[in-house]
């Protein structure tokens, strides 16, 4: 950013601090666990013989996607998303307007605020924001500090909206919607956990009630988040044009998993009731392997000429062991 004076209307050599949207730390380092897991999976799999090697590559894989879908959505600003673009002031005490894009992207945590300048070249400045709000600490104060930096009216008229002085309501509702919806879907990681454990272990059929369990605390955070929309409706808008919400990426993401889940669930239900013997094949590697090793001893040559000499030869030794014993007997 150039250094621009007072007379400019824009407040110089003010700390920016740009936050993370849509990647942020802790998703990263969730995916990166779990890539982790998965190439030491990849690794070790050569060493699995027969057909386990892919049983155990769908599960594994599988099982991994829900695991880092559950635990990534936590992380991420896109269940409801929504985006406007306007001819709006860019600061205070200033007529100078800019043609820009305003984003306003929810989370389980907080809310991303992003105002992105069209061109991004404006006013003889790179506009280009990205802020964040947690509700998860103390929102009153980051508002706060977002007005001593200067932002952009935009960011700051948005991320008013949800104080908790603001006579919309939105901040409470959001708050507690998404803290009821994150605890739900910690509840479905630890579902997760224990059907992978019972998958694992001769009790197929609870593992399968396990991932139904999953997919459903998977839905009732769906059910909490979506309990915004019960706030009565407050107009946001930003000259013209109003900004309007919808679900994002997260929403549909984690409800197609959960429904998954509780398919894959009632599908390993229904087998170990119809047929519990190939079932426990699918699941136990060492029945597959055993039935490998059991056909590879069932195939075999026999040289049947070689067997006849030997029985042959082991004859004559006999005969010549029960003559020299009768002799010594006379």
């Amino acid at each position: 950013m150039q250094a621009m004076t007072f007379y400019d209307s824009v407040y110089p050599f003010y700390p920016h601090k740009m936050t993370p949207f849509i990647f942020n730390m802790n998703q990263l380092i969730v995916i990166l666990v779990f890539l982790v897991f998965i190439c030491t999976f990849l690794i070790i799999l050569p060493g699995i013989r027969g057909k386990a090697r892919v049983f155990w590559m769908f599960r594994i894989i599988l099982s991994l996607f829900i695991g880092v879908v559950i635990v990534v959505v936590n992380f991420t600003s896109d269940w409801a998303i929504g985006y406007i673009r306007s001819n709006t002031t860019y600061k205070s005490f200033s007529d100078a307007t800019v043609d820009a894009e305003i984003g306003l992207h929810v989370g389980l945590a907080g809310i991303n605020v992003t105002l992105t300048g069209n061109p991004v070249h404006q006013l003889n400045e790179t506009i280009d924001y990205n802020e964040r709000f947690l509700w998860t600490g103390d929102y009153n104060e980051e508002y706060t500090e977002g007005l001593l930096k200067g932002l952009p009216n935009p960011i700051l008229y948005l991320a008013e909206k949800f104080s908790q002085d603001s006579p919309c309501g939105l901040y409470f509702q959001y708050k507690y919607s998404g803290r009821y919806a994150s605890a739900t879907m910690w509840t479905a990681f630890c579902c997760w956990l224990i059907s992978n454990v019972l998958l694992s272990m001769p009790v197929i059929l609870y593992g399968g009630y396990m991932l139904v369990t999953t997919g459903t605390f998977m839905i009732f955070s769906l059910i909490s988040f979506s309990t915004i929309w019960n706030v009565p409706s407050c107009v946001i808008s930003l000259g013209s044009v109003a900004l309007n919400t919808n679900y994002g990426g997260s929403f549909w993401l984690t409800l197609a998993t959960g429904l998954l889940c509780i398919l894959l669930g009632i599908v390993i239900i229904i087998l170990d009731i119809c047929i519990p013997e190939k079932l426990k094949i699918f699941f136990n590697a060492s029945d597959v392997d055993d039935e490998d090793s059991n056909g590879s001893l069932t195939t075999c040559y026999v040289n049947i000429s070689f067997i006849e000499n030997q029985n042959a030869r082991s004859l004559e030794k006999f005969k010549c062991v029960v003559s020299t014993n009768t002799t010594k007997a006379f």
